[in-house]
């Protein structure tokens, strides 16, 4: 038979003493005990997780400078968007104290650079940053205006997405059965029908306009919003916790506000950042076509109309409102994708 007691864990265990072992105190106790992480809320952890994201965060940083901006356009605007000076027509960008071609109020004629401020006699003092349409109007003020009304009508399609669609979507899917499949159906019609026919029907009754096109996106806007909202719906209203406040007597109003709704935040949020560049898009394809905003009231699409016209001689009238309507969509789809991933993250499995 093996003697154990000849093995090294038995010399090791015979040089143990008793002195050795300490019994823990409560401090060291209450040390193992406590949580490493503080306690999050279901907001502070998807702000957390956003902020990883750089491109998110960048985004969401200049969409705040860019509504800041277009709210105190009336402040900052330095001329009045509307004013025509057809004496100072189809001036190039001027910028005080730069001497950089294209920057500083000089346009190519031919083979040689000419100033046309000094040549239209603009006062030394006076610049367009932006430059002026072939009206004279001044281009900074026209797409800081332009764009307060783009984002007005992409925010009141927002608006329509967190009212009409989210109502849509928890009555169809908490009801079910023949409300269910009737509501759907009506769904379906109304996806069937183009926001462009809705548009041109809608200025067979009111003039062209925001109201039109805010109608048209009310009619059919939601839609999308309605639809996911209702697949979220049918697959919370069986969990337990539901189930648990049905029992207990819940109205379907409160498990709506207190169970249904906060669980939905997520994709609801995330749908409507979606449906903001799809506003805006649709209302500058709209003026871009002649059947959005009319004139003389500026928006991007009436100003990339505008300057594609004369893209070939006076490009900048093109390319400035051309600019700020691709910042505009690209930060709002990178600040959606930021948050789906926040608020979902199992988006990252």
């Amino acid at each position: 038979m093996h003697n154990q007691e000849n093995t090294p864990i038995a010399d090791e265990l015979k040089n143990l003493s008793p002195d050795m072992f300490a019994p823990a105190g409560e401090s060291s106790v209450e040390d193992n005990e406590k949580i490493a992480a503080p306690s999050l809320s279901f907001i502070q952890d998807s702000w957390r997780r956003l902020k990883k994201n750089k491109a998110a965060v960048v985004s969401l940083i200049v969409l705040i400078i860019m509504i800041i901006l277009t709210i105190a356009a009336p402040i900052i605007a330095p001329y009045d968007p509307n004013v025509q000076t057809v004496e100072y027509a189809s001036l190039p960008p001027k910028i005080k104290g730069i001497d950089i071609d294209g920057l500083n109020g000089t346009q190519k004629v031919g083979e040689t650079r000419v100033d046309k401020y000094a040549e239209k006699g603009v006062p030394e003092d006076q610049y367009y940053i932006f430059g002026t349409d072939s009206l004279g109007r001044d281009l900074l003020s026209r797409i800081l205006y332009g764009t307060r009304v783009s984002l007005i009508i992409a925010f009141v399609a927002a608006l329509f997405d967190l009212t009409i669609g989210v109502t849509y979507g928890l009555v169809s899917g908490w009801c079910g059965g023949r409300i269910d499949n009737f509501m759907q159906r009506l769904l379906e019609i109304l996806s069937g029908v183009p926001n462009l026919v809705v548009v041109i029907l809608m200025l067979l009754v009111l003039d062209p306009g925001i109201t039109s096109i805010i109608i048209a996106l009310a009619i059919t806007g939601w839609i999308s919003m309605a639809r996911v909202v209702r697949a979220q719906t049918l697959k919370l209203k069986n969990q337990e916790y539901i189930l648990a406040a049905r029992t207990l007597g819940e109205s379907p109003i409160k498990i709506a506000f207190k169970h249904l709704i906060p669980n939905l935040s997520g994709v609801i949020i995330i749908q409507t950042m979606f449906s903001i560049p799809s506003a805006i898009f649709f209302e500058a394809f709209l003026s871009f076509i002649g059947i959005g905003i009319p004139a003389p009231t500026a928006s991007l699409g009436t100003l990339i109309n505008d300057g594609y016209k004369t893209f070939r001689f006076l490009p900048h009238l093109m390319w400035y409102p051309a600019a700020v309507i691709c910042v505009l969509m690209i930060s709002f789809n990178l600040l959606a994708d930021g948050l789906r991933d926040a608020f979902d993250p199992k988006m990252k499995d």
